[in-house]
């Protein structure tokens, strides 16, 4: 079967870049080149606890032409990942999550987000609670010998290796794996008698299991030459001396971005399926980022009402209390319209097109909102500074107290279509109340 496997067959699926702080290596975009030169079409980013690089990775693949697969090496707590008593604690789990689209990368960014927050001790942790919550579109390998599966037959607990993976693959079926590493192939040039050890009780288990597994590299660093500097690389983190006799080192490892023909000539004759699941495994993972829009929160409207109808009502409605304070502000935007000077209808209409153009009409709702409400609990803001001062409809809705057109102000400082950027309102806010404010935003 080896004489017939390509490069594109095999994928690397566990990877450590520069955004594993002070332990990994790769740059992104001689990770992307890298695999792309082997003739691979896919690569994976399983940096520890962080998704920093996330966006990077996604767009240099994009670019690249190589299929970005999001991933995540997480830390699972050996209780709860609140439990922090350093008697119990302390120990935790390496694990391998994907994201196999947008559902499992909000759950990959719910986890991350949730382990640095509530579970960081030492480490940023989750435990199986969250993972029966947030399993949804991730696909998970069991890890290196850190792994929870890994540390138990590093320990001689098969039973509990065997009850671990059950676990997992009870609760993600088809999606769990069982990850299998090149460097304890006999074949391979730095040979690890312990890996081996460990990878051929996770071959039994997955026999007897009927759970697929993968092999990875575990890479954190590109090539076999940046070995001595990832060297270096783990001396700062530690704040040790290359010349420690017992200082931490990976040396013995080759944990670099090997090429797949050396793999498959390792692997491919008695367990090509390890080859050919990371192939499936990255064709399942089709994740699309949608990049470069306004991520404006949705306001929230009254029934039947759109974000356009509702800031054209609200405008019309302040342009009354404005420009025509004795007469009534309530009634429908036509009727409404009628009882203003045309001039001023003129420039609101103009304002609203372009804000309904450019999809602000829910930047502008949310921005008086708060204003207005911190207006109402008696907090000070300023009258209005900057561009945004030359907008009617701002005027209209209480965000600035000057009128434009008295000032004969223009509104296209503040926004027009060949300026494609968010609008930014200028807004001084009372400094002993500010906090208010903002926690009401949030």
């Amino acid at each position: 079967m080896a004489g017939k496997l390509q490069a594109a067959d095999y994928v690397h699926l566990h990877n450590h870049t520069q955004y594993s702080l002070l332990d990994g290596l790769t740059r992104v975009p001689q990770l992307m080149e890298r695999v792309k030169t082997a003739g691979m079409t896919a690569v994976a980013m399983t940096d520890h606890g962080t998704l920093s690089g996330a966006i990077e990775f996604y767009k240099t693949g994009k670019e690249t032409g190589i299929k970005p697969i999001i991933g995540l090496e997480t830390y699972v707590a050996a209780r709860g990942h609140t439990d922090k008593d350093p008697s119990k604690d302390k120990a935790r789990y390496h694990l391998i999550l994907l994201a196999s689209n947008a559902v499992g990368y909000q759950n990959l960014m719910r986890l991350s987000t949730i382990a640095n927050l509530e579970g960081f001790y030492y480490y940023p942790r989750i435990d199986h609670e969250l993972l029966e919550k947030y399993h949804e579109g991730l696909i998970v390998l069991s890890g290196c010998m850190s792994g929870e599966v890994g540390d138990a037959l590093k320990n001689g607990q098969y039973e509990k290796a065997k009850e671990v993976a059950q676990w997992y693959r009870n609760l993600l079926g088809n999606r769990y794996y069982l990850e299998v590493q090149d460097h304890g192939h006999p074949k391979n040039p730095k040979h690890s008698a312990a890996q081996e050890a460990i990878n051929n009780q996770v071959i039994k288990l997955s026999q007897e299991l009927s759970i697929p597994a993968v092999v990875t590299c575990d890479a954190h660093y590109l090539g076999p030459e940046d070995e001595e500097a990832h060297e270096i690389l783990l001396c700062v983190g530690t704040g040790s001396f290359l010349a420690d006799e017992n200082r931490m080192s990976l040396k013995d490892f080759p944990l670099f971005v090997e090429e797949p023909a050396e793999i498959i000539k390792r692997w491919g004759t008695e367990h090509s399926d390890f080859i050919t699941n990371t192939a499936k495994i990255a064709k399942e993972c089709d994740l699309e980022i949608e990049l470069g829009k306004y991520l404006i929160p949705q306001f929230p409207v009254p029934q039947k009402e759109t974000e356009k109808t509702y800031l054209h009502k609200m405008t019309y409605e302040g342009l009354i209390r404005r420009y025509a304070p004795d007469e009534s502000s309530q009634g429908s935007v036509a009727g409404l319209k009628k009882l203003l000077p045309k001039h001023i209808v003129e420039r609101a209409e103009y304002e609203l097109g372009f804000i309904d153009g450019m999809g602000f009409n829910g930047y502008f709702l949310i921005v008086q909102d708060f204003i207005n409400w911190g207006k109402n609990m008696g907090i000070v803001f300023g009258p209005g500074r900057g561009s945004g001062a030359g907008s009617i409809i701002a005027y209209s809705l209480r965000i600035t107290e000057l009128d434009p057109l008295a000032y004969a102000l223009l509104f296209e400082r503040f926004l027009n279509p060949d300026r494609i950027s968010m609008p930014d309102f200028d807004i001084d806010i009372q400094d002993t109340r500010r906090d208010e404010v903002i926690q009401y935003c949030v």
